[in-house]
């Protein structure tokens, strides 16, 4: 680990020379502060195939999050949302960016500096919106600082991820750690 300014900083988990403003697909995973469940409480029996029976009971900022996550081409044009899933204490969603200027964008990549039009101008978007309206409407909720990503690579890659997210509430109650209600 590096320091910075006379404090750790952690080394970075982004994929080295990766524009993520490309045309790509992104597995990414948001979490609240302190794994905090904000969002609601998975709903669901262990006596019956949970994988089909579980669900997130929203809160007023679950549903928030929902509403604001399909709402993300509104603001990003070029972001085709895939797969995605509340859960009480983090969301994770497959997004695709979809650029028709593909041609300018190899000849003047993302660089390092003001960032927009990239996944972290997304996520940061998205993050705030959600911020905003529960501090507006004075809901106590706090995100945890960072965000994890991942460059889907492969046909396969895609595959397994979409079916980990739509399995998401259905592990929750297998996992046996987590709190369920009927």
């Amino acid at each position: 680990m590096e320091k910075y300014k006379n404090k750790y900083r952690s080394d970075t988990t982004r994929l080295k020379n990766h524009d993520y403003g490309s045309d790509n697909w992104y597995f990414v995973t948001l979490c609240t502060h302190d794994r905090e469940h904000y969002f609601g409480r998975i709903v669901g029996t262990q006596n019956f195939a949970p994988l089909q029976c579980a669900s997130l009971q929203p809160t007023p900022i679950g549903k928030t999050a929902h509403q604001y996550w399909m709402e993300i081409p509104n603001h990003f044009p070029f972001v085709v949302l895939d797969e995605f899933v509340i859960m009480p204490d983090h969301i994770h969603g497959l997004i695709y960016f979809n650029k028709p200027d593909h041609a300018y964008r190899i000849q003047h990549p993302n660089q390092f500096g003001p960032q927009s039009q990239n996944l972290a101008s997304v996520i940061r978007g998205y993050k705030a919106g959600v911020k905003k309206y529960a501090t507006i409407n004075n809901i106590s909720f706090t995100w945890q600082s960072r965000y994890h990503d991942r460059v889907v690579r492969t046909s396969r890659e895609l595959k397994t991820i979409r079916s980990y997210v739509q399995n998401n509430p259905g592990n929750w109650i297998k996992d046996g750690k987590n709190q369920i209600f009927a």
